[in-house]
């Protein structure tokens, strides 16, 4: 690789991790329970921000790393406490229905948002790791791998079912309200 491409990856790389960085901020903001009523807008962000910077990453060319296998990342994250408080503010709207592959097979199954914003997490902290450790090629190699392998997909996914929920939060309506309200508007006139 030259020096020019080894320059792209590494500002890409960059780019990268700040998205990381700002999707692992979001997810542990919303589990600190502090605003509640913001989890559905903040995670749709993030998803959001997170699902253009992987098409960014998965439009690419190959990224290749330098090293012909993987230096060692070190122990996988332990999630399993932000799964769990995820899980928890999500309660009975975190499973939803999904396809197996909309392309290949119409099997319905079911998804747990809080497993994929977890195993989404879990992706990027890999890469993260490589990217602290001074090997932003390999990070990239990682990010762009796991984007195309495993979370670009759970993320859309993820973003879908953010999208509907939020949908449903603010457009659903009991029709004896909105008589009142039209009602009410109509008075006001006068």
């Amino acid at each position: 690789m030259s020096q020019a491409e080894d320059d792209g990856w590494d500002l890409l790389a960059q780019e990268m991790h700040l998205e990381v960085a700002a999707y692992l901020a979001a997810l542990q903001e919303v589990t600190s329970g502090e605003a509640p009523d913001a989890a559905l807008p903040v995670l749709l962000l993030a998803v959001g921000q997170l699902c253009g910077a992987g098409a960014r990453i998965g439009a690419l060319v190959d990224v290749v790393p330098e090293e012909r296998f993987e230096p060692d990342a070190g122990p996988d994250p332990d999630l399993d406490g932000l799964r769990e408080r995820l899980h928890t503010l999500l309660g009975g709207v975190d499973t939803y229905c999904d396809l197996e592959d909309p392309v290949l097979s119409g099997e319905v199954t079911s998804g747990s948002l809080s497993a994929d914003l977890v195993s989404i997490a879990a992706d990027l902290q890999h890469g993260k790791v490589h990217y602290d450790a001074g090997r932003p090629t390999e990070a990239m190699w990682w990010w762009q791998f796991s984007y195309l392998s495993s979370w670009g997909e759970r993320g859309a996914a993820a973003l879908r079912v953010l999208l509907t929920l939020l949908a449903h939060v603010r457009l659903d309506a009991d029709d004896e309200d909105v008589m009142e309200a039209e009602m009410a508007a109509l008075h006001a006139v006068d």
